[in-house]
């Protein structure tokens, strides 16, 4: 089951979290760090209901942001809508590591997406890590389009890949 998040689980899912940035790192993706994200971003997050979790058994295995929020650097891109459209942007997908490989990320992505369309956005944004590959052929295998690589001031050695789904209303 997806439904917001609670402030009641701002920990766990703080813990979540830092579970998959350690996973990836020990994995040689040095995409999140021990301090991103950290407990303020995600309780302001679940404040402002942009944070759903995917939960079994009352326990929450995933989280997905979804917010029309998007990185300064997000200009450099040439996107296919407007920024005068209705645009969604995915932010801090994340499933426990011990959980991955079982779709729990394929069931968040189409939640993002059906979300975005009963909402009537025009296009979902997001970005990944270049030296996350796995992200990459996931999100390309739903269909998203890569539009160009950002380098965002938290991490400036490699760069971030722009993807994006147009979405019909």
């Amino acid at each position: 089951m997806i439904s917001v998040g609670r402030v009641d689980e701002v920990d766990i899912i703080l813990q979540l979290t830092r579970w998959c940035g350690q996973h990836m790192r020990e994995n040689g993706i040095d995409q999140w760090d021990e301090n991103y994200p950290d407990r303020s971003v995600l309780l302001q997050d679940i404040q402002s209901q942009t944070l759903f979790a995917y939960r079994e058994a009352g326990e929450v295995l995933g989280v997905v942001v979804l917010n029309e929020s998007q990185d300064a650097e997000y200009s450099a891109i040439r996107w296919s809508t407007s920024e005068n459209d209705k645009n969604i942007v995915v932010h801090r997908l994340a499933v426990r590591p011990d959980r991955q490989g079982e779709g729990i990320a394929r069931r968040l992505m189409d939640f993002a997406e059906r979300w975005a369309r009963e909402h009537h956005y025009n296009a979902i944004r997001l970005d990944t890590f270049s030296q996350n590959l796995r992200n990459q052929r996931f999100y390309q295998q739903r269909g998203y389009t890569n539009l160009g690589s950002v380098f965002l001031p938290y991490k400036k050695e490699y760069p971030y890949f722009c993807y994006e789904l147009l979405l019909s209303v």
